[in-house]
């Protein structure tokens, strides 16, 4: 693969460093999604969808910021959304703190 190639690129299949029409990358993917049985999920999901995985693997939120190109403010309002794994990761802190707490209590 060479230097540069894009994940959607245009023209044929010989020129991976050349843009393909977003319109042509958006129907496409339409497509290709709603026959694996999720219609109605557009490109732009993948980038909450991402966001969300790479917060709840503990990357941190100014590495996530920089690879979707927003401000860390920004990604904190709006893609870190509370997950079940996220909700989990919490209670399992606050468990084994509340356990430490009573175990050092008479």
């Amino acid at each position: 693969m060479p230097d540069g190639a894009l994940v959607f690129p245009g023209g044929d299949s010989t020129d991976l460093l050349r843009t393909k029409n977003h319109h042509s990358i958006e129907n496409d993917f339409r497509e290709r999604i709603a026959k694996i049985g999720f219609p109605g999920f557009r490109i732009h999901d993948l980038r909450h969808t991402h966001s969300t995985m790479l917060l709840d693997a503990g990357v941190p939120v100014h590495v996530v910021a920089a690879r979707i190109g927003d401000d860390p403010a920004t990604l904190l309002r709006i893609y870190a959304k509370r997950t079940r794994k996220a909700d989990k990761s919490a209670a399992d802190v606050l468990a084994g703190m509340a356990k430490a707490m009573l175990a050092g209590t008479p």
